[in-house]
């Protein structure tokens, strides 16, 4: 029990997902602290509690969206303030005043380009209408705290550490390779032992979870390439423009529709190795599982060796095959070949994220 907490703290201390979650979270924290100490002890700005608001809203996951979402902000408060008002001027402090400013402000959120701050817009103003609206010091300070708090945020979130999401993109790539190595594996196993129509479906659906995978992982580098933006660190040049990432990603999705053709063909034939004969069979299971372990080790000079093998098998039935299964064959082996084309460069790249951090639990001594 001792051993299996010890490693999996070991996991996290290895993983630089988590250290990027934690570090951000931090400094939000830190964010929102110091711009309660700005408001409050620096400039002694009265009720100075929309500063620490403003930065906990403000902290995002890249420095692109804190500078966007800043500004959406700040409009967004001057906005509610003003809103707030007019509608206390107007009404008053009643049921009414505040239904009128919450309809309001959920209608501007109709506007594009602030229709993500509907809710802030409501919320604010809710804030300044109830604690008081009708003193014009109160109304600015209002103003001043939500700028200080979003200059806090931006200051924060770009001099401490700004946060690249390249690792988080690196592991989600890194995740559907093993994937598609692990199906492979699986159906060459299967294949082995004779397999049912119930494997095939199988199979087939874990093609279409793979192809959710690599849509997760195509969101993931977007935002890699969003959170380089802006981004003062050295190692955000090669996230601006992330063809390689890009390539890769297109590779795998042909490597998963391949895959699934393959998984398809399968299904139309009752019994596998019966059908085929062991001389077609035994080489082409034998090649199916040793690509999908070169996959998943990331083994690019496996993957060469399987595509030399399947070259020299392909060119051996030419000559002297002549079964009427022919056809079967040739679908195989081209689904196949395209799959170890498609990989090797995948498998040049991996593991993407580098190696892990090397952290580690103390031990007792003796």
């Amino acid at each position: 029990m001792r051993e299996a907490l010890k490693d999996r703290i070991e996991e996290r201390l290895r993983d630089p997902i988590w250290w990027n979650d934690a570090l951000q979270l931090g400094k939000t924290v830190l964010a929102a602290v110091a711009a309660w100490v700005v408001a409050s002890s620096v400039l002694d700005l009265p009720q100075p509690f929309l500063a620490p608001w403003a930065a906990l809203l403000v902290v995002h996951a890249t420095v692109y969206r804190t500078f966007s979402k800043g500004a959406q902000q700040v409009a967004a408060t001057v906005v509610a303030v003003l809103l707030a008002a007019l509608v206390g001027e107007a009404f008053g402090l009643t049921t009414w005043a505040v239904a009128l400013l919450i309809a309001v402000a959920l209608v501007l959120g109709a506007v594009p380009w602030l229709g993500a701050e509907a809710t802030t817009i409501a919320t604010t103003g809710l804030v300044v209408l109830t604690t008081g609206f009708d003193d014009d010091v109160m109304l600015l300070s209002r103003l001043y705290d939500t700028a200080i708090g979003v200059g806090v945020g931006l200051l924060v979130n770009v001099m401490v550490w700004p946060p690249l999401r390249r690792q988080t993109a690196a592991r989600a790539l890194d995740a559907v390779d093993d994937g598609i190595g692990a199906l492979l594996v699986d159906m060459a196993g299967g294949l082995g032992d004779g397999c049912q129509d119930d494997d095939v479906a199988a199979w087939v659906d874990r093609t279409r979870e793979l192809d959710a995978d690599l849509d997760h992982a195509w969101a993931l580098v977007r935002q890699a390439q969003e959170s380089a933006r802006m981004n003062p660190r050295r190692s955000a040049r090669s996230l601006r423009d992330p063809d390689h990432w890009h390539e890769l990603l297109r590779r795998m999705e042909q490597a998963v529709a391949e895959t699934r053709s393959l998984a398809r063909t399968l299904g139309g034939q009752s019994a596998h190795r019966r059908t085929w004969g062991e001389a077609f069979a035994v080489p082409w299971i034998s090649m199916l599982g040793d690509a999908g372990r070169a996959a998943g080790d990331a083994n690019p000079g496996a993957l060469v060796d399987v595509r030399r093998r399947l070259e020299a098998f392909s060119e051996d039935l030419r000559r002297t095959e002549r079964s009427p299964e022919w056809p079967i064959y040739g679908a195989l082996i081209i689904n196949l070949r395209n799959i170890v084309d498609a990989m090797d460069e995948v498998a040049e790249a991996n593991p993407i994220m580098g190696r892990p951090l090397a952290l580690r639990v103390p031990g007792r001594r003796g």
